[in-house]
């Protein structure tokens, strides 16, 4: 099983949307986690689109990336605007661009984890992970 990170700056936003993706969608795969460099709590709007599809919220809470320093990954994911600071340490690091939906309506936040999903779906299919052993 293939342990994937996914960071931003809050975790309260993209990297809680994408773990809980994730681990929804390919949890037999993979063990995700995510962080965030000035972690805030998680936005009442990301629960609220989670939950719109049918992924409970219940159990996650925004981290440190600090709680993560000196463990390994298969996969860190950054999903902020601009590439985060020096990630733990991982045989692969992907930076992928998603707006920040902080302070935004609902429908942003949909957008956006309707972005974070089609990505998923695309880059980290299980069998597009082989070739990572």
């Amino acid at each position: 099983m293939k342990k994937v990170l996914f960071i931003c700056k809050n975790n309260s936003g993209r990297s809680q949307m994408a773990e809980a993706l994730l681990r929804n969608m390919y949890g037999e795969y993979y063990k995700v986690y995510s962080a965030g460099i000035e972690p805030k709590d998680i936005n009442p709007l990301t629960v609220k689109v989670m939950e719109e599809i049918g992924i409970n919220m219940e159990g996650h809470k925004s981290k440190s990336i600090e709680e993560f320093h000196g463990k390994k990954f298969d996969i860190i994911v950054s999903v902020c605007e601009d590439a985060c600071p020096t990630p733990p340490e991982a045989r692969k690091y992907i930076h992928v661009k998603f707006p920040d939906p902080r302070g935004s309506d609902i429908e942003t936040f949909r957008k956006i984890r309707d972005q974070i999903k089609k990505w998923i779906e695309k880059e980290l299919k299980p069998e597009s992970m082989k070739s990572l052993k």
